[in-house]
């Protein structure tokens, strides 16, 4: 079985912590582990896993694998065409390497499931009914006449065998996210479950039914699939090919389409974290029905989320709030009017503000900085260095930078020059010079940079070697 996570994604209902070059895959929201790291975890031991993301995320999954130990290729979509043609560059790769009888376990890499034990044994059962030649796809049980998902209607009378000891079902079809009461008319009614996204099928019978019903978007994959260039865990896909591609996801090109598609129920603590609401939904509360995290002091408070990033938070009397501090955006709003957020995130992005796009604190292949100030003519950044890591070789064409060591040992070429630089010591770069920063030492590297300059963009870099394949 290959495990295909699904790491694309922007997560916008879970702003301000989740935005387009963090998002709420990457987070720890329900544990110490991010979303991602939780979806590889649950598998168990597995040789090898197939994770889809977009190119600017490419490190971020890198490492957050790296941390796992876990083996893994990294397909780099340059553009987004949804869950169709994603699977199905995972399912050519299976095929082009002598697997495609192998069952493909597609998940989402940003759902929390809380019994892990129940949702192993639902995988089990799954397994040779794909073998087989069926579609796939799991049911969450719902517990509540829930709107905002989709549903699957399972044809009951056609339940598989017996001796399959197996609750799978027919799909007798896939309907659109209801109304509140044809929702609750569905729990009534019984033999309809939330549609989780979730899928397990062959490599090669995936492939034929979507070249049976959608053939263009196999066409498509393929010539992006064909001569894929791979380097370090990443497997790059032909731009233009893909870019080709009709942008549909695998129940509209597929599974509604299939005469194969089978139900599984998973009744497992399955949650899609869709919301701030949602997350309140399954954290541990106080007596109060609070959920705390971070730095917060709640009186009178009750059935609120608070979360604090970075500083102390206070709540007096109030009720069904959710607070979310981050160093550089506040959220405070109805627990019941949560879904609304990407309201506010549609009139962030139309004032060309940068805050739904990237945090203060953002993340590079080599560490991270925090930019701490910033004026017309300077900014403030601190930054840390892992471990071995390097900054690419680079010059600026608008701003000089200076240099002062906090904690461990830099590595600094300026020009011809190459000299360490310890604690409380620094260095300065000229407008204009080449230059290059690496941490040679055992432990991070941290230092304050100010740069100053008529210019300040990341965009003010001109690359001439780097270790991590940035243009």
């Amino acid at each position: 079985m290959i495990p295909v996570i699904m790491a694309g994604g922007s997560g916008t209902r879970l702003w301000p912590l989740s935005r387009t070059q963090y998002p709420k895959q990457f987070l720890p929201l329900n544990s110490d582990l991010s979303m991602l790291q939780e979806t590889v975890s649950r598998l168990g031991n597995v040789d090898q896993v197939s994770l889809i993301c977009n190119e600017e995320h490419r490190f971020l999954a890198a490492e957050q694998m790296r941390v796992l130990d876990q083996p893994c290729s990294i397909f780099l979509e340059p553009v987004g065409r949804n869950t169709a043609p994603a699977i199905a560059l995972a399912a050519l790769k299976a095929v082009n390497n002598g697997q495609g009888s192998e069952c493909l376990l597609v998940l989402a890499a940003d759902h929390v499931i809380e019994n892990e034990l129940i949702f192993q044994q639902v995988i089990a059962q799954a397994e040779p009914l794909a073998k087989e030649g069926d579609l796939v796809t799991f049911g969450i049980v719902p517990t509540h006449p829930e709107t905002g998902y989709g549903y699957i209607k399972a044809d009951v009378e056609g339940q598989k065998s017996e001796a399959q000891k197996t609750e799978a079902y027919p799909v007798a079809e896939f309907v659109e996210k209801p109304d509140l009461a044809t929702a609750e008319s569905y729990l009534s009614e019984g033999g309809y479950y939330w549609n989780s996204g979730m899928f397990m099928f062959r490599a090669d019978r995936y492939l034929e039914e979507l070249g049976k019903f959608r053939p263009d978007i196999l066409e498509a994959c393929q010539k992006a699939m064909a001569d894929t260039a791979t380097d370090m865990d990443f497997v790059r896909v032909k731009a233009e090919a893909f870019e080709a591609c009709p942008d549909e996801s695998v129940d509209y090109a597929v599974m509604e389409k299939t005469e194969q598609a089978v139900v599984l129920p998973l009744d497992a603590g399955w949650s899609d974290v869709g919301s701030w609401a949602a997350l309140w939904e399954i954290k541990d509360k106080d007596a109060s029905d609070n959920v705390l995290n971070g730095d917060v002091i709640a009186h009178s408070t009750t059935k609120s989320f608070v979360m604090s990033s970075d500083r102390l938070v206070t709540t007096l009397g109030v009720d069904n709030l959710i607070v979310v501090d981050t160093p550089d955006a506040l959220l405070v709003a109805d627990k019941s009017r949560i879904q609304d957020v990407k309201k506010i995130v549609a009139d962030i992005k139309a004032a060309g503000r940068n805050e739904t796009f990237q945090h203060r604190e953002v993340y590079r292949p080599w560490g991270k900085y925090d930019s701490i100030d910033m004026g017309d003519r300077y900014q403030v950044k601190r930054i840390t260095v892992k471990q071995g890591a390097k900054l690419s070789l680079q010059k600026h064409h608008h701003r000089a930078e200076h240099w002062i060591v906090v904690s461990g040992t830099a590595k600094v070429t300026i020009g011809e020059v190459t000299s360490l630089v310890t604690e409380n010591q620094s260095t300065y770069i000229p407008l204009g010079e080449v230059h290059c920063l690496e941490n040679p030492g055992k432990v991070d590297l941290e230092l304050i940079e100010i740069q100053t300059g008529s210019y300040l963009g990341e965009d003010d870099i001109v690359r001439f070697e780097d270790r991590y394949g940035r243009a």
